[in-house]
């Protein structure tokens, strides 16, 4: 049975981290079959079409001996630099408490000082949220390009079945998007198994490739790949627009850490993924070398297929690449799921429904509007380009945008963080920017041959985050402007009166119970309370000012909350949450109320929460347009009641009318 509350804890502490900081020697082999399941797919199943590209696609270099060995050299430097050195070796050190992700990474800067304009981001903050909103169209494609690529060895086995493959494709995103309510946990039990056989496959064909042309394992000296910019400098650099679908899974490693854990992540790639991907290309550019030239173009349209005699062996390799494809998406999904909820949780995102998945860990859970909206714009993106060699024309800007803003957040931690000197820092920082930028640059070629896509997507999303971001800090200002303070609200109470804003007395009367108002200013009068007020003249005996804190990191001790008894039968309660943390709020008030032995219990208690109306017209600080995205992602935001798991009978929702 699944729990359902939304993202953003801001009560109680989460069940566990993602995954042990320690794990014992069983459950790291545990965690490592998992990782392979879910983390390194997408980077898994490169080979299908990485090679391919680089050989046959729109930019695509001829199949000589030289070309093909600087080919293989370059495509085994870039996995070694960036994913090996870059994420495992140095990215990876920067987590929040156990979590990935550039948000994450955002969250581990200092604070930047309030520069008075409300909701205004700083740049690196800026330049961090747009390569989270690219990381949503690198969670798009990633399905749509691995699933296709799989099938279309279909139509290597025969052309007969060509027709098929655009329906069979839709076919199995659709049952993927569908399976993820079942979690990730499930999902990589299942996953594991397969990936240990797609990899155990990689590195068998590569290896009987390889025995057939030794030679090639010369591409591994880096000189080849030098060799290559200085024979055709622009076809090397336009080449790398194809190259680097060779490591477009790291940005994804990344961000999918806290759902297993630094060390097994790291195992996992030494001990299978890395040595297979490697054997499989240097197999793919063997077949490649040992063919005649004229065999060569047939070979290139599908390198990785050519691996096995064209026949009967094909079909069992194209279900296997299948589910590997299948897999391959996850990476992205999941890491889609956690980015939402962090950014729920660090104000960018309007609430949303979160399905905790497992009991024992807290990071696995599922978002069901963000799995359908990727669905859907999945399987439209494979309705419109139709094959994966148009599709890869879209691919890489978005992982090549997120990996050059990673280096510069990581830069940033590391100075202002960890103290590491400039002299040594500065240097490593810039080589990942080289790279990250020269791949970048050379996907901008691709722009109009479907690179927009990404783009496009990564403006609308990060736009919304924008206004989101700015029209809550306005609403909170428009709240703190209207509150009063608290000590002269409590005085005129001592007298049975409240003073509205005109300064007219209201007379109250206090009944029996207990109400909890809402607050997001832990200081003065909520204005709801005197909205309430001035509408029904009466309040209960116990007042509870109840504030919810998001500190910036995943998880906060059980302790965190801060209690405080004021005059009139008044109480403040202030809790604090990590961003990767669920909301309960009776959960907390119940340990409040055990914790300092009050004179009454959850069933008594009625709970006030506002809903604002926002009028969106031209007199606010907002502007009519922002401000009717920002009513639009209100009224489409996850009800309060649910998002702080607020029994819905015991709930009185207030209207009150705004503009921004």
């Amino acid at each position: 049975m699944h729990a359902v509350s939304p993202p953003g804890n801001e009560d109680v502490p989460a069940v566990s981290h993602s995954a042990p900081a320690h794990p014992t020697r069983e459950s790291l082999r545990v965690l490592a079959l998992g990782a392979l399941g879910v983390v390194y797919g997408d980077i898994g199943t490169s080979p299908l079409y990485a090679l391919r590209e680089c050989v046959h696609g729109s930019h695509a270099l001829a199949t000589t001996n030289a070309n093909v060995l600087s080919l293989l050299s370059l495509m085994f430097w870039s996995v070694t630099l960036v994913v090996t050195v870059k994420y495992l070796g140095f990215i990876m050190r920067a987590d929040n408490d156990g979590e990935g992700g550039i948000l994450a990474l955002l969250a581990l800067l200092p604070e930047s000082k309030s520069s008075g304009t409300p909701g205004k981001l700083s740049g690196l903050a800026a330049l961090a949220l747009f390569g989270a909103a690219l990381l949503y169209g690198d969670g798009i494609i990633t399905p749509a390009i691995s699933v296709l690529s799989a099938i279309e060895g279909l139509g290597v086995a025969t052309h007969a079945l060509e027709h098929t493959v655009v329906p069979i494709t839709v076919g199995i995103l659709l049952g993927l998007f569908a399976w993820q309510k079942r979690g990730t946990n499930s999902i990589g039990r299942v996953f594991g198994p397969i990936m240990v056989a797609w990899f155990l496959t990689l590195a068998v064909l590569g290896v009987l490739a390889i025995s057939k042309y030794p030679a090639v394992l010369s591409a591994l000296n880096p000189w080849h790949a030098v060799q290559l910019f200085l024979r055709t400098p622009g076809r090397a650099f336009l080449v790398l627009g194809s190259v680097v679908l060779c490591i477009t899974g790291g940005e994804a490693l990344y961000a999918d850490m806290g759902h297993f854990g630094r060390r097994p992540i790291r195992v996992a790639w030494y001990a299978a993924v890395f040595p297979a991907l490697i054997l499989n290309y240097l197999g793919q550019g063997a077949l490649l070398l040992s063919a005649p030239e004229g065999a060569r173009a047939e070979i290139a349209a599908n390198p990785f297929y050519a691996l096995v005699p064209n026949g009967p062996a094909i079909y069992p390799l194209v279900a296997l690449a299948t589910a590997a494809a299948v897999i391959a998406s996850q990476a992205l999904i999941s890491g889609a799921f956690s980015l939402t909820r962090q950014a729920v949780q660090l104000g960018f995102m309007p609430r949303t429904t979160v399905i905790h998945t497992s009991s024992e860990t807290e990071g696995q859970i599922y978002i069901p509007e963000v799995n359908w909206a990727l669905a859907i714009s999945c399987i439209a993106l494979v309705l419109a380009f139709q094959d994966s060699t148009r599709l890869a024309a879209a691919y890489g800007i978005a992982v090549t945008g997120t990996m050059a803003i990673t280096s510069l957040a990581f830069y940033q931690v590391a100075r202002k963080r960890w103290k590491w000197p400039a002299h040594l820092i500065g240097p490593l920082v810039t080589a990942f920017l080289i790279l990250d930028l020269a791949f970048f640059a050379s996907n901008a070629f691709k722009f109009l041959d479907g690179g927009f896509v990404p783009i496009v997507l990564a403006f609308a999303i990060f736009s919304a985050m924008r206004i989101w971001k700015r029209g809550r800090a306005l609403l909170g200002q428009y709240f703190t402007r209207a509150t009063r303070p608290l000590d002269q609200f409590l005085a005129g109470l001592h007298n049975k009166i409240c003073r509205d804003y005109d300064g007219k007395e209201i007379p109250i009367v206090r009944v029996p119970g207990v109400a909890v108002f809402l607050t997001s200013n832990p200081e003065g009068t909520p204005p709801l309370l005197l909205h309430h007020l001035r509408h029904v003249h009466s309040l209960h005996e116990t007042v509870i000012l109840l504030t919810v804190a998001t500190d910036r990191v995943p998880r906060v001790a059980s302790d965190r909350s801060e209690f405080e008894r004021l005059s009139e039968g008044f109480l403040r309660l202030r809790v604090h949450a990590g961003f990767m943390e669920s909301p309960n709020v009776p959960r907390a008030l119940g340990t409040m109320i055990r914790r300092y032995e009050l004179p009454f219990n959850l069933q008594e208690i009625t709970y006030f929460l506002g809903r604002e109306t926002l009028l969106a017209t031209s007199h606010g600080q907002m502007g009519p347009r922002e401000e009717s995205v920002f009513a639009f992602l209100t009224r489409n935001s996850q009800n309060a009641t649910r998002y702080f798991g607020i029994p819905p009978e015991r709930v009185v929702e207030i209207g009150m009318q705004v503009d921004l």
